[in-house]
This record gives C-alpha cells, structure tokens and sequence, in this order.
C-alpha cells in the first residue's frame, strides 16, 4: 500500500486457495476506510456498475475493489481504457483501485505494468496450514461462545479439515479428482456458523450432523462438483467434526496418533500444540497409504521433466558425437509407427456379421467400437505419409504436422490423434502398442463373435457395452431397464487364461487395476497396498444383471475411471469421458477409510 498512488492500481495476483478480500476488508477497517469501501465481483453485466464505482471513488476518495478480472475479459479493454485516462489533477489524494484476478493473457499489460503487484500463496503443509488459521484467532474469538470448550475443540477440527482439504491436493487425482480452491472464507463461515449453533442450543445439545452437512456440502461442496469429490468430503468431515472430538480426551484424527485434538484454551497454548506436529505429514495424517509419496513424487517429476523437453531445441549438438537430429528422431518414429498402424476394419463386413437385432445389443456395440477405432486409424494412415513428405520438403509443413513432429520428438501422443483417440495417458511409445493390442481384440470379437471373457481396457467406449448388457436382460427377461444394476462375482481362483466358457448370466470381464490398496485373493476382499506397490490388478470378475438390487452390507462402493487422471467431463450422452462405474467390492473394514484413501480402480495406467 505504501508503494502505491492514486494513479497505480494494486493488483493481487491469486492463486488456488488464496482469497486476500477477507484481509482487504479488515486493512480497510485499520485504515479508517471501511465507510468507503466499495466493491463488485466482475462478471456478465457487471461493467456498468464497475464503472460507476471508479468514477465515485475518484471523486469521494473512496478504496474500490474490482474482484476476479479474469472472469470478465471482454471488459478488460474498458478497464484500461479508465485506468490510462487516469488525471491526478481530477482525483482525490486517498483514492485507491483493488484489482484481483488469476493470470491470464486478457489482463490489461499496461495496467499490469503501471500496478503494484501482490501475491499471497495459501501455506504449504498441514502444520503450517494450522498455524496459520489460529494466528487469525485471538483468546477472545476462542472465548466468544456459551459453550467455549465445544467450541475450540471443534474449530480445532474445522480447521484441521480446512488444512486436510488444501493439503490432499499435492498427492494429485488420488487426493481430490478435481484440485479444488478452498479459501480462508470457507473457514471463517464454518466458525462463524459453528458459534452460532453453540450459542442457540438447548440442553448442550450440539447438532453435529447439521454442523457436518453445512461444512462438507455446503460452505466446502459448493466449490465441489464431482460426485466422488463429494463423497470424500461427507466423509472427511466426520473424522475431524463429530462428537468424540469433544467428549474424549486426545481423540486421534489418525492411525499413528500424532494428530489429536488440543486441549488449549488459549491461542498461544493450541499455537505451541501445533507446533509439536511433524514439519512434513505422512499421507496416513489424511488417512492415505504411503505409497501416496510415491505417486506425488512421481506426478512431480514428470512435470518437470515435461517441461524441460518442452524447452529443449534439437537433439545431438553439444558434446560432439554423433547423435541423430531433431529430423532425424522424428522421421525413424514416424516410421515405424506408420508400420504398426494396423489397417482400418471393413465396416461392411462388419455390419453384415452384426446386424442390428432387437434381442442382441452388443451387436451395435461392436460396431460402434469399429466406427471409433476406424476414424482414428484413418487419420494416423492418411497423415504420417503426409508428415514423412513435409520431413523432406515435398509438401507444405502445416501447424499440424509440425505439432505432430514435436509430439514425436518428445514421444508424446500428437493432437490429432488425442481428439479421434480414445482417453490415454500414455507416452507414445506405449499408446502404439496398447492401440495394436486393442485392435487385436476387437478383431478377435468381429471374427469370432462375442469373446468369452471381456477385455475391458480394449473397448473405446466400456460404458455403451454396460449398458447393452443390461439392455439384453432386460430385453429378455421383460423388465424395465431403469430398474437393472449390477451384481460383481470375483472370480479369485481364475485367470483370463482359464476361463475357457461364457458366463451363464452376466459377461466375464478383466482388465481392472486397483490404486490406493490391493485385492487379496485369499481373504476374497480388500487389503492394504504392499509397499511400493502403486497398482493391483484386479481377478477376473463376473458382472451379473439383477433387477432390483441393493449392495450387500460389507461392501466398499468403489468407483472405476477409464485412465489415472480421474477427473472427466460430461458428454451429450449423460456418461463421463472418464468415469466408468461403481464397483461393489468386499471388505472387512469401514468403507470410509478406503474413500479417505482415495481408492479407485481403473482401465488402463500410464505405461
């Protein structure tokens, strides 16, 4: 504030689960400005108004505070338009223009520029997210209530959830599907709201399940919107904000026992608490496997890898070998992928075996999984002669084909190929073999007919062969389809090998790969990760039509995705572009720990 002017705007540059306004406001206040004090959240229909405000607190002197540019970039050009017609000689001394917004190309450069830029990154690791919640509390806001034991003791818990939720997010999809921004605010509306219930109730009654539903589906859920997102913060919730928080001494918040309630009174006494906490927490502090740090490790270095060869020039140079060129590379691997492409199916064939019959949906499956399949293949056979001619200067180099090259050059999947492919995180090297063995097995299925055991991970689309095994139930046996589920048959002392029949009823499948635990075959149930272990496959499973069906209790609804990165977006279909369904899966333990631990099965991994 004190580098500023009437003429330099103040800029808070924000980042994920920052939110400076609740600062500002109290700033505002400690500068005698809270009277004049006017902001808007920029957005459709909101530059008019945002106008007026600048032109009023040039005038009056006021502070006025232009939140979430980013979200109105076609008023941008406006915005500098007002700040560059700026006349010192027509302000008033204190005026004073507050822009927030996330980077983005839109923001004015010349307002950036003339500005005083800020940032204020959300702390970094529980301990440090801990403290500093509480430095925001003096004694007498942890005083403030009829009931001030309940009421420390479970903001403790408030914000103990507050540091989970910012925290879980570093270990990637198997933290939150979605890296959502919670803020201070969401915090403070917890507290506030807790007070409140305190202070009403009769008896000592204290409504933790209202306390419960407004914390994980209102003031956090409103930011959430995936449904597993969802559920694991309903169920987070409840290990931090519940009633053995208050009524037993030292409650453990995890298995290790390192994180417990404070039974302080005093800001200073929760502060040197949290200060006994380990500087770096485990995953198990938020109920995960340790295998969790691997995984975070990894997502880590990957990136950085990844942008170092986003940067990187040609190949060979410097030392003074021989290495091949960047051209070189990129036309061997053009080459040989050309070689593998297999050729697109015979779609007249295809639909001469599968006609379209009323008792038979997995007909329309197969042929909608050929249509898929062809389209990319045809885009791989028609552009990598193209690219190997564009190598050597025959025809014209387009954007595509360079952006082609470079995906080749960094053994990335190319564009092109992403948007008529199915969902893959694979590099390239790997995403060619795994397109061969997919169109193995759909060959096998148009040859033969429907296999009898079902490769889950060869199909483009698994969610339409779901629903066409349903659909054939339902068909024949004369029910409505809405009321059909699945019922899941491990099949723990087979392998796809030896599965030699059709399933009676249902279809036999596999492919599925655990993340987060392991299937113990034995035990015919769920079980602790080995160590270092990230991934577990899944025995062959019977998935069975019932109409009418209720899980059977001792069971872990667990959801399988198609790819690692879990998060997906809607189609016109209804189905996600990732999540696949849920999977009732055997378990001797609390399902919540397994959704705390982030377990989920999935398709296909990355290698």
């Amino acid at each position: 504030y004190n580098d500023a002017t009437k003429l330099t705007p103040l800029i808070f540059i924000l980042s994920p689960g920052s939110d400076p306004v609740g600062e500002l406001l109290i700033f505002a206040g400690n500068m005698g400005m809270d009277n004049k004090f006017d902001s808007v959240s920029l957005g459709q229909g909101q530059g008019p108004k945002a106008s007026q405000m600048v032109q009023t607190g040039m005038a009056t002197g006021g502070w006025v505070l232009l939140a979430n540019c980013h979200l109105f970039t076609s008023w941008m050009p406006e915005l500098e338009r007002i700040c560059e017609q700026f006349n010192p000689e027509e302000m008033h001394q204190d005026f004073r223009l507050w822009l927030t917004s996330m980077p983005t190309q839109q923001f004015p450069a010349m307002v950036l520029q003339n500005g005083v830029k800020m940032t204020n990154e959300p702390p970094k690791g529980l301990r440090a997210n801990l403290m500093n919640s509480f430095l925001k509390m003096d004694d007498a806001t942890l005083r403030d209530c009829k009931d001030a034991n309940a009421f420390r003791r479970l903001v403790f818990g408030f914000c103990f959830f507050h540091a989970a939720c910012q925290e879980r997010r570093k270990y990637g999809p198997i933290g939150w599907n979605i890296p959502y921004s919670f803020t201070n605010e969401d915090l403070t509306t917890c507290r506030r709201q807790l007070k409140y219930f305190l202070d009403e109730s009769v008896g000592g009654q204290i409504p933790y399940k209202v306390l419960q539903y407004l914390g994980a589906a209102i003031n956090y859920g409103g930011r959430i919107t995936d449904a597993q997102d969802k559920r694991l913060a309903n169920t987070m919730i409840k290990v931090y904000v519940c009633e053995d928080s208050v009524v037993t001494e030292g409650y453990k918040f995890s298995e290790s026992g390192l994180y417990y309630v404070s039974a302080g009174e005093t800001q200073e006494e929760i502060l040197d608490f949290i200060r006994g906490f380990p500087l770096t927490p485990k995953p198990e502090a938020f109920g995960m496997h340790s295998n969790c740090d691997i995984s975070c490790a990894q997502n880590e270095s990957m990136a950085l890898l990844e942008n170092i060869l986003s940067m990187g020039g040609s190949a060979g140079g410097g030392g003074g070998g021989g290495g091949d060129s960047k051209e070189d590379v990129m036309g061997t691997v053009a080459a040989e992928l050309l070689q593998l492409t297999p050729k697109p199916f015979d779609f007249v064939e295809v639909e001469e075996r599968f006609p379209t019959l009323y008792e038979e949906s997995t007909n329309t499956v197969i042929k909608q999984e050929v249509i898929r399949y062809n389209r990319l293949l045809k885009v791989m056979i028609a552009t990598l002669p193209q690219f190997q001619k564009a190598l050597k200067g025959l025809v014209t180099m387009t954007e595509e084909l360079e952006s082609m090259g470079n995906a080749f050059f960094t053994n990335q999947v190319p564009e092109n190929f992403e948007k008529k492919g199915y969902l893959s995180l694979k590099p390239l090297s790997s995403w060619s073999k795994d397109l061969v063995d997919r169109i193995k097995f759909v060959q096998q299925w148009v040859d033969g007919g429907l296999p009898i055991i079902i490769w889950l991970s060869g199909l483009f689309f698994p969610q339409a062969f779901f629903t066409g095994t349903l659909q054939n139930f339902a068909r024949s046996q004369q029910i409505a389809i809405d009321r059909l589920g699945f019922s899941f048959n491990f099949l723990n002392d087979q392998t796809p090998e030896t599965i030699t029949e059709k399933a009676e009823k249902g279809v036999h499948t596999f492919g599925i790969f655990f993340e987060g635990c392991r299937y113990d075959r034995k035990l015919a149930r769920l079980e602790d990760a080995y160590p270092k272990v990230l991934y577990d496959e899944m025995p062959p499973c019977n998935f069975v039509p019932e109409a009418d069906r209720k899980p059977p209790p001792g069971m872990y609804e667990c959801p399988i995705y198609k790819v690692l990165s879990r998060k997906g977006t809607l189609m016109t279909t209804g189905h996600s572009t990732n999540f696949v369904l849920n999977l009732d899966t055997p378990t001797d333990r609390d399902p919540a720990s397994w959704i705390r631990g982030g377990v989920a099965g999935f398709l296909a991994l990355k290698d």
